[in-house]
């Protein structure tokens, strides 16, 4: 019977780089970081949509801390909770790119000059504690988007920078849901104290909406 020859399979993954090559890369004079980015992306061109990402999060971090404080000038206390913790997430989101650029030898830019040019989302102040929270919502949608398309064209080029936009993308959707959220109970409350607090108090958000809120604000 004739000897049946064993299946070859063959692997797509490109062969690894040879010691002398890891030993060139680790002596490139990159600055003095623990991490060697050999990463094939166009530095320049990362950088510019990093700066334009940290302008978005800087305006939306400004929009969401006026908000806190319309709200609760209205007596929303838990609505400006929910403002105030997605400010806080906002500056998170700017440090984590600031820091990125950094590590990609650029400069991070947090000029006010310019700054609702840069960035993809826009300063709306909103007339009553609805339109707030609908300008908000508008905002962390165009976020999405624009967050998307960034790691689309990133791909595989950079896998570093992928990886802190797709943390950024996936608090976005987290603030995007819980200002949904806020929508439907802000048109179904009728005065309803407990319910507007029961539902901003969800597992999706956080402790600090504990305090009270009166609807008496929302239109």
């Amino acid at each position: 019977m004739k000897a049946i020859a064993p299946k070859v399979v063959s692997s797509k993954r490109p062969p690894l780089a040879e010691t002398s090559t890891l030993h060139r890369r680790a002596r490139q004079p990159a600055g003095m970081s623990a991490m060697v980015f050999a990463d094939t992306a166009d530095s320049e061109n990362v950088i510019a949509t990093l700066n334009e990402a940290l302008a978005t999060e800087l305006v939306c971090m400004l929009r969401y801390k006026r908000h806190q404080f319309m709200a609760a000038s209205v007596g929303a206390a838990s609505v400006a909770a929910e403002f105030m913790a997605h400010a806080l997430d906002e500056m998170a989101h700017a440090d984590l790119l600031a820091g990125r650029i950094v590590e990609l030898d650029g400069e991070p830019n947090f000029s006010p000059d310019g700054l609702a040019a840069r960035s993809h989302a826009e300063y709306v102040e909103g007339d009553s504690l609805a339109s707030m929270i609908m300008e908000n919502l508008i905002a962390e949608r165009i976020a999405i988007e624009s967050y998307h398309e960034a790691i689309f064209c990133l791909g595989d080029q950079d896998p570093t920078t992928r990886r802190v936009l797709e943390e950024i993308l996936a608090r976005a959707a987290q603030h995007a849901e819980n200002l949904v959220t806020l929508i439907k109970v802000i048109k179904d409350c009728r005065g309803s104290i407990s319910q507007l607090r029961a539902a901003v108090c969800s597992p999706a958000h956080r402790p600090a909406a504990e305090q009270s809120i009166s609807c008496a604000g929302a239109p």
